[in-house]
């Protein structure tokens, strides 16, 4: 990349999967939001393996508008977060903000997390005023929210709004890592030596379904807090001495109760009830166990993160010409 060339002030950066649906309104909505900023820009989208006809609407689109658009074509679905940073990796500007396809975050709130970025900070999250989301999603965020906080120690008051602005050396250094599963923001918040918070507007979703599934939503929490934090694994370790304490005292009752009470046939059921969960535990803690030893081997794998097929944008900002 050509780095000769003018840079943009802002870089918004947005993932896209079969969302051909909402393109056309993001389209109309977006480009003149960021004209009222008053600075120089760049959209960047990210097709992350879309199946529907998304990335030959991005395709028009840069057409239209190749002096302001790029567009990087994923050769596969790699997710959300992949998708983030492979437009971190082709992102220009000093300021980057993270956008989701489906209109949920209003394109004319940037303005508002650019402003804040000018006052120094150089994370900025956001948080959605009033939720237009079903209430069981809204209601594990929140508690999911309290969970995390309180393992991480990463104070995210709304990790599910990814309307973000990234100064550029919080994204130079998320750039230098080479983790396999992580969640941008966290990573970000990590980073971040003046990290802040706005209330933005949220919107219905403009078309189309959800991504996100309640089954990917727990494994986005799992990636979260596997991925920033050791307190899972410390927990059951304590748990484990606690039992294994609870377990000889138990054991010297019962030998007490024997010789003194003589052999007994009672509790037969409560201890099998005891049993049953004492396999419980262990067996939840050999999936948190697993949890930690699949990142560890997706990671030693060294496998690329995700593949881009193609990048569409203006030849000169590149040095080899696309065709």
């Amino acid at each position: 990349m050509n780095r000769d060339l003018p840079l943009p002030e802002v870089s918004i950066v947005i993932p896209v999967y079969n969302e051909e649906a909402g393109l056309p309104a993001l389209f109309t909505r977006l480009y003149p939001a960021l004209e009222r900023l008053n600075t120089s820009y760049e959209v960047i989208f990210v097709n992350d393996g879309s199946r529907d006809r998304s990335a030959g609407m991005l395709a028009e689109q840069f057409r239209l508008r190749p002096d302001v658009t790029r567009v990087v074509l994923f050769n596969g679905n790699y997710g959300q977060h992949m998708a983030i940073l492979a437009g971190f990796e082709a992102a220009r500007g000093d300021i980057m903000v993270t956008l989701d396809a489906d209109l949920q975050n209003p394109p004319e709130e940037i303005g508002v997390l650019v402003e804040k970025m000018r006052e120094g900070h150089d994370y900025v999250g956001s948080i959605r005023r009033k939720r237009q989301d079903a209430a069981w999603r809204t209601w594990a965020s929140k508690a999911m929210n309290r969970v995390r906080e309180k393992i991480t120690n990463i104070q995210i008051t709304d990790q599910g709004n990814m309307l973000r602005a990234y100064g550029r050396n919080v994204v130079d250094l998320i750039n230098r890592c080479g983790e396999v599963n992580t969640f941008v923001p966290a990573l970000a918040y990590r980073f971040a030596r003046h990290p802040a918070e706005v209330v933005v507007a949220h919107e219905e979703r403009a078309a189309g379904e959800s991504k996100y599934s309640l089954y990917s939503l727990i494994r986005l929490n799992f990636d979260l807090v596997t991925g920033f934090s050791l307190v899972p694994l410390q927990f059951y370790s304590m748990l484990g001495m606690l039992m294994s304490l609870a377990s000889a005292v138990l054991v010297v009752l019962l030998l007490a109760r024997r010789l003194f009470l003589g052999a007994e046939a009672e509790g037969v059921f409560t201890l099998f009830a005891v049993t049953f969960f004492l396999m419980g535990i262990i067996l939840f803690g050999i999936g948190l166990l697993g949890e930690y030893i699949g990142r560890i081997y997706q990671q030693v794998r060294a496998r690329p993160r995700y593949v881009v097929q193609a990048i569409l944008e203006r030849s000169e900002l590149s040095k080899t010409p696309l065709d």
